[in-house]
């Protein structure tokens, strides 16, 4: 299968780099060199963003916001930004993953085949499953949550959280274990984004419902109530 990867960087010589070597490895590449040309190039669905944060026209975290609901494909940030703040914005707007510049083509290369791989397993896998409990409902097949019947409007990282969760009732699991498995790889140092996650998790269940479905088990992590 011949994936199309869409590098987005207004440093020319990096798109010009990247393009040949993601091209000598049997990939398409399509290229922008700004916000409002990735927003356009993002329209031919390509199977995962690689996408600069300090971009003219439109920055990257604005680019990402704003194609987020309209794309399901990984985005990939790269970054010369290393303020953990920084990253917690990155994956909190929609990214699933961060490459800090100056970084390996090697480590890139493998980061894509993993973030890929991942989502052909989730294409693959046939899952018609339901979870019913009190008044709330996920559909792990349509990937949605409702509460009393209202759909919450759930990022893609808020509702890996929720299913990851839902799926293990009663079990504890630490912050850098929840950060893992919903982005794939060490979280060490990323705690502070499942902690904001599963609060704006709680804020939008809490509009539709008084009941609480994610306990923080203090010094030790979360757990979904039985």
């Amino acid at each position: 299968m011949e994936y199309t990867i869409l590098i987005a960087d207004d440093d020319a010589e990096l798109v010009r780099m990247l393009k040949t070597f993601f091209e000598l490895r049997k990939y398409r590449v399509i290229t922008a060199r700004n916000g409002t040309e990735a927003l356009k190039m993002a329209e031919q669905a390509p199977d995962l963003i690689l996408l600069d944060i300090n971009m003219p026209g439109a920055d990257g975290l604005e680019v990402c916001r704003r194609i987020r609901d309209k794309v399901s494909c990984p985005i990939l940030f790269l970054t010369a930004r290393v303020e953990e703040q920084d990253r917690v914005n990155g994956l909190l707007s929609g990214g699933d993953d961060y490459i800090l510049k100056p970084f390996s083509l090697k480590e890139l290369e493998a980061r894509i085949t993993a973030h890929l791989k991942r989502e052909e397993r989730q294409r693959s896998r046939v899952r018609s499953e339901y979870r019913f409990q009190r008044e709330l409902v996920i559909d792990y097949t349509a990937k949605t949550v409702e509460v009393n019947g209202a759909a919450l409007d759930l990022t893609k990282l808020e509702y890996s959280i929720v299913e990851f969760l839902s799926m293990n009732p009663g079990l504890v699991f630490d912050k850098e274990r929840i950060y893992e498995k919903i982005c794939g790889y060490d979280g060490e140092g990323d705690s502070r984004v499942v902690t904001e996650l599963v609060r704006r998790i709680r804020k939008k269940m809490k509009e539709h419902t008084e009941t609480e479905y994610i306990e923080t088990v203090w010094g030790m992590g979360y757990r979904w109530i039985k």
